[in-house]
């Protein structure tokens, strides 16, 4: 019985246990708890979806605080969304009141007397964002050690959704800073159910540290059920082609609803723009039917409150409920038990595939279930790559990565973070008041995630912000912040290191719709949560938008980007075309999309070198590499070969084909791309000589030759590049890679 770590935890958590009727720990909380109970080492949490992450990081956490109560907070938990912060406070508040743990949350929309409250009796379980967390150590500095002088746990929830990004570097920068300031060593723990490489995580998540990380990882084994759907658009040149686009449209939106409007299911899309095209369509169809509505939007620029009435539908509402959604549901906010995952086109990594297949099948007993529903405009007179069924072709590719093999992105780390080092500089010294540059360049670079940076470069830094009036000397010669910096720092949008637009909140009458980043004028007509909206008034002091509802023409206000792919995605859609599987969760439309882009393919010699006639003197330059490796080849391109080769023009069609042009030969650009990729060994050679192009949301503001060093080391991939071609290159003719 002593060997069960059920009998280690708290009376409230063992009867917390047997009210949800559990028969048994899962194995994560059972590995979870021998760690925490007989190491004091940090915790990585690997494990899919409703493996119970949440309650492995807990249970043990809760029970060393009912154990031996803390004299300050005694849990740090850190999420990525206020969304996700909101969902886990629900969660933990039933099982905290039992044992007399007080739990609180802390973001934006919070009010300000349950943080007074916080402040009073610092204790129990803190929920934050970063965001919330960097304001604290800014405006609050002397508050701190009574906040977390006893701070005994940090977890930090979707770890992956941070490392690699400048979110990551600011929570690491965060974390150092509460242990120098409270004097406190936390346990961290770290959650996630998509990654592979248990190593750069667990580097990640001690960085700063000296204790060791275990990790906790549960065997997948959850049944899946996936399949493939395609739609072809065709071009619409004359009535007849017109009225064939019309029912091809028509076809896709009502397969959509079909799959959808009697389950509890989620479209995911990779855009605010479509979701709310997707859901305006599907409410069209419903009222076309005489069919109750179910359906709802769910993304960032949506009211909060319009947010919650989704997850409660989803959640706990009886009967259907449909959601579309970006990134925001991908996260791991417990939706119950949904029935079906639609993804509208594929995303563009594996990683977030997993996360969105997760959020269906979340009882043991059933599947989880995700179908893709790929739609693309179809012209036959196109160019020739534009008419490989590119979409279709990235589902394919990280179904079978992940599936087959359990792949997912690696994590990179910047090297420079040129921008965050701005931003936790300006946020140390606003909460210091005022520092030498000694010390100051002390506590920045002693902190894990700019441990690349040198002291010269650092001094550089400083002096450019000195000479911008972002810092200004003191009489007894220590640093303050100046006056242009007090603009940027004293305004909450300070608090993110993301980029974020600044956009207008929408509202009927007094209610809040959401909010917009396009501000149209009076009259105009656009969707937002779902509906057509026409505005009334627009108050741009206040940065409001007044409208009514509308009916009529359909625009959306959100310009968006796609999103990176890595390399193996882009080499294993290669595979997928020159390969004769027929994948079985295709369907026949899927399945006669792809066999007729192998056809074509084979014919034109697409596969079979990096650079293809295109007619006159243009070229297709397909090199079969990941984002980041294909921006590096643009520029080498445009900076190294452009007036060498005399090319006319590089027009990249990101990440999958060039066009070039000019008076040059195939085979002589291909050997000059490679004699440049042997012989390049420094980045910044690829960048003109005044250009310092931006990485991140605070880059503007730092000395030129730094941003210029930064873009190169973190920007371009000339290694990966190097790698990504030569393995193009050894490929046969029959598309198999020999390497």
């Amino acid at each position: 019985m002593s060997d069960n770590p059920f009998y280690r935890l708290a009376p409230f958590v063992q009867e917390f246990i047997y009210k949800k009727r559990w028969e048994s720990l899962r194995p994560a909380q059972i590995e979870a708890c021998n760690i925490c109970f007989h190491t004091p080492h940090h915790m990585l949490i690997a494990a899919g979806t409703a493996s119970g992450k949440t309650e492995a990081a807990f249970f043990p956490a809760l029970t060393e605080l009912y154990e031996r109560p803390s004299k300050s907070v005694g849990i740090l938990y850190i999420g990525p969304l206020k969304a996700l912060i909101n969902d886990q406070f629900e969660r933990l508040k039933d099982l905290l009141s039992e044992g007399n743990i007080p739990v609180w949350h802390w973001h934006g929309d919070v009010p300000q007397a349950e943080k007074t409250k916080l402040m009073k009796n610092p204790s129990g379980v803190l929920q934050i964002t970063p965001e919330s967390l960097e304001g604290l150590l800014m405006n609050r500095p002397n508050a701190i050690p009574a906040l977390f002088h006893d701070l005994r746990y940090v977890i930090i929830d979707e770890v992956h959704a941070f490392m690699g990004a400048d979110r990551g570097i600011q929570v690491l920068s965060e974390l150092a800073r509460i242990e120098r300031m409270a004097g406190c060593a936390p346990r961290r723990v770290g959650l996630s159910a998509t990654l592979s490489d248990y190593d750069a995580a667990t580097s990640w998540l001690a960085a700063g540290t000296q204790q060791g990380v275990d990790v906790v990882s549960s065997p997948g084994g959850r049944k899946l059920r996936l399949r493939v759907e395609h739609f072809s658009f065709p071009d619409a040149q004359d009535e007849e082609q017109a009225e064939q686009l019309h029912n091809a449209r028509k076809a896709y939106y009502d397969f959509i609803y079909e799959s959808t409007h009697r389950k509890k299911a989620l479209i995911f899309t990779n855009s605010r723009t479509d979701a709310e095209v997707t859901i305006l369509e599907m409410r069209r169809v419903a009222a076309r039917r005489q069919e109750r509505g179910v359906f709802h939007v769910h993304h960032g620029s949506i009211s909060a409150m319009l947010r919650e009435e989704t997850e409660a539908a989803l959640r706990t509402g009886s009967g259907p409920a449909v959601a579309a959604a970006t990134v925001t549901l991908e996260l791991g906010i417990d939706l119950g038990e949904l029935e079906r995952v639609v993804q509208l086109g594929a995303p563009y990594s594996a990683s977030s595939f997993v996360q969105r297949l997760g959020r269906s099948g979340r009882r043991e007993d059933m599947a989880s279930e995700m179908l893709f529903v790929c739609p693309e405009e179809e012209d036959e007179e196109a160019q020739l790559p534009a008419r490989m069924p590119w979409t279709l072709m990235r589902a394919i590719a990280v179904i079978e990565l992940y599936v087959k093999t359990k792949w997912v992105e690696p994590l990179e780390a910047r090297k420079m973070p040129i921008g965050v080092l701005y931003h936790q500089t300006m946020s140390m010294l606003k909460s210091m008041g005022e520092a030498e540059p000694r010390d100051l360049a002390e506590a920045i670079l002693s902190l894990a995630p700019f441990a690349l940076i040198r002291p010269d470069q650092y001094q550089v830094f400083l002096n450019y912000l000195i000479e911008t009036d972002h810092l200004q000397w003191t009489e007894d010669r220590t640093l303050i912040i100046g006056l242009t910096g007090e603009k940027i720092v004293n305004n909450y949008r300070f608090y993110a290191v993301f980029k974020d637009d600044e956009e207008h909140k929408v509202l009927n009458g007094s209610e809040e719709i959401g909010s917009i980043t396009t501000v149209p004028p009076p009259g105009y007509c656009f969707s937002l949560a779902g509906k057509l909206w026409k505005v009334e008034e627009v108050d741009h002091k206040h940065k409001a938008v007044y409208v009514k509802s509308a009916k009529g023409k359909v625009d959306t206000l959100w310009l968006g980007a796609g999103g990176d792919i890595h390399t193996s995605v882009v080499q294993k859609m290669r595979e997928v075309l020159s390969d004769s599987t027929i994948y079985p969760y295709l369907s026949p439309q899927a399945v006669n999309r792809l066999e007729r882009a192998r056809r074509l393919a084979r014919e034109s010699g697409l596969l079979k070198q990096v650079v293809i006639p295109a007619g006159g003197d243009s070229m297709y330059v397909l090199p079969w590499v990941g984002s980041k490796s294909f921006r590096t080849l643009e520029r080498l391109m445009k900076h190294n070969l452009s007036k060498k080769l005399a090319l006319r023009s590089v027009v990249p069609m990101e990440p999958y084909y060039f066009v070039v042009s000019g008076k040059v030969d195939e085979r002589t650009l291909l050997a000059e791309i490679m004699s440049e990729c042997r012989t390049a060994e420094d980045a910044s050679a690829l960048l003109a000589e005044d250009e310092a192009p931006y990485l991140g949301k605070y880059d503007e503001f730092v000395a030129p030759p730094l941003i210029r060093e930064a873009f190169a080391v973190d920007g371009l991939d000339l290694d990966g590049l190097k790698a990504g071609l030569q393995q193009t290159l050894e490929w046969d003719s029959s598309g198999s890679n020999r390497t």
